[in-house]
């Protein structure tokens, strides 16, 4: 029962593999998401942010692609921080530091249940559709009905590295793009993809924070 009902939810996902830090969608295209950094807009003087809307504007008006802005807003699990404390709290030795600590504890708890700690992430998201691709590597097969197993795989391979360096091209128009406006990123790996995805469509799970490696 659990199995048919997870493959009834993987037909309503299109992304046929998580690839070398490539989101590859079943109908063959291709998807990288860059972890941004943000910008406290309203710290910044009137000219200040006058020039960032300006470098935004330029940015948006220089690309021939689409790009998705993506913001994920959810409640900060403050549990791995609670689980540090705690083996803190066990091998302190001395009383008063012992109380110190768990007063900490139960402070910092009682403050997460009380006030709604968030935490916003802001992703970027950069297309590339090949012109004709297959992501189960069928698309010269079907040409070539003939076509050897062995050859077909290194030609789903070529593929593959030559529409990345497409994707990539475009990341570095997106980067440069980001860095004029003052907003730093970064492009999130394979893990960090997966753990991403999980986190979307099981919003409940929330024990694993991202990482992503500088």
């Amino acid at each position: 029962m659990a199995s048919s009902k997870s493959e009834a939810t993987q037909a309503f996902v299109p992304i046929e593999e998580v690839r070398d830090g490539i989101v590859v969608l079943k109908d063959g295209g291709m998807r990288a998401i860059l972890l941004a950094s943000s910008v406290n807009f309203a710290l910044k003087s009137a000219d200040e942010q006058s020039g960032i809307i300006i470098q935004f504007q330029n940015f948006l008006n220089s690309l021939d692609f689409s790009i998705q802005i993506f913001l994920q807003s959810r409640r900060y699990d403050i549990r791995p921080y609670i689980a540090l404390l705690e083996d803190r709290y066990r091998v302190q030795t001395g009383e008063l530091m012992k109380i110190q600590t768990r007063e900490y504890i139960d402070f910092v708890k009682s403050f997460s249940e009380n006030a709604n700690i968030m935490k916003k992430s802001f992703f970027v998201v950069v297309p590339y559709n090949p012109a004709v691709i297959n992501s189960k590597g069928e698309g010269l097969t079907k040409i070539f009905r003939r076509e050897k197993k062995a050859e077909a795989d290194i030609s789903k391979k070529k593929d593959f590295e030559e529409n990345r360096t497409q994707l990539e091209q475009r990341i570095g128009i997106v980067s440069q793009g980001l860095t004029r406006c003052g907003v730093k990123s970064i492009g999130l790996g394979t893990e960090e993809i997966v753990e991403l995805f999980y986190k979307i469509f099981n919003p409940g799970d929330t024990e694993k924070p991202i990482h992503v490696e500088q």
